[in-house]
């Protein structure tokens, strides 16, 4: 059976997208239709824009959902007998398995991205990755620090983000690092996702996803809450809007897509950190990467 995976914020570059603009008349319609519905040239930063332009949470977000959105949309062979994105990832997965439009999913990103930045203004906060130690003991620190500092990305085994307060995130890599992490490292993004505090963004989009029309998809959804696949449009809004403040579940997604017989898995979209996360869970496993346009 055949996976395919969306990946998240962070594996954006300048160019991204180019050349499906230049290469397919699909595409091209369906980025033009991007800079209209946003209200601005999405497609010039992408295409021209530095890393630095491409930083900005109202621009990274809706760029990686629209290169992983449409090369799943122009790729002659694309058929999944399942589908799961990686945070932000999730929304081009149920584009992609046809229980949102693309429109309908663009408008989501983006209020979800200004959500996020507008959460990210009001309390500064943080990330940081934490390697080398059982998910447990992360865990477990974690909660008994006073502040607000959770799991936040359980990506691979032996790898686990955290997300939180920058003086809780601070004080637990100081603490992880004295229990034997090999690296404690914060991350350059714009606060603390999937964690409470998010909770305004999370409220904000809650609004906007209920008013969403979502349908059943072609096969099943592996969702970042619960890590199970769903093809019900009432229990896929239901933890698309948990989503911001609650873990995403990698590890546990990928264990049980191969538990529930994937026997490849294809990341559509920029980079390759989730072929990189796939090999961590299962070895042995194919991986195959698409992030531009092949014949």
């Amino acid at each position: 059976m055949k996976a395919y995976v969306f990946p998240g914020q962070g594996a954006q570059y300048p160019g991204m997208g180019k050349d499906l603009y230049e290469r397919s008349f699909e595409a091209r319609a369906l980025f033009e239709k991007a800079n209209d519905i946003l209200g601005f040239n999405i497609t010039k930063i992408m295409f021209e824009g530095s890393a630095d332009d491409l930083k900005q949470t109202r621009v990274t977000q809706p760029a990686i959902f629209l290169h992983s959105v449409v090369l799943a949309s122009t790729i002659k062979y694309f058929n999944p007998d399942m589908t799961a994105g990686h945070s932000l990832g999730e929304f081009s997965a149920l584009v992609a398995a046809g229980a949102l439009t693309f429109e309908a999913g663009l408008v989501l990103v983006s209020k979800r991205a200004t959500a996020m930045q507008k959460a990210c203004e009001a309390e500064p906060s943080a990330m940081a990755a934490i390697v080398g130690l059982d998910d447990e003991i992360v865990e477990e620190l974690c909660q008994s620090i006073d502040e607000v500092v959770v799991a936040a990305n359980y990506n691979c085994p032996g790898q686990l983000v955290i997300s939180g307060s920058i003086s809780g995130v601070d004080k637990a890599c100081r603490l992880l690092s004295e229990k034997g992490a090999k690296r404690a490292l914060k991350l350059p993004v714009g606060g603390a996702f999937h964690s409470p505090l998010m909770e305004p963004a999370r409220d904000e989009l809650a609004a906007a996803i209920e008013a969403t029309n979502f349908s059943k998809p072609l096969c099943p959804v592996y969702q970042n809450v619960n890590a199970q696949p769903v093809i019900d449009p009432v229990e896929m809004k239901k933890n698309l809007i948990a989503q911001l403040t609650s873990p995403v579940r990698w590890t546990q997604t990928i264990r049980n897509m191969i538990a529930n017989g994937a026997t490849s898995f294809t990341e559509i979209g920029p980079g390759k950190v989730l072929q990189g996360l796939v090999k961590k869970v299962d070895r042995e496993m194919v991986t195959v990467g698409v992030d531009r346009l092949t014949e």
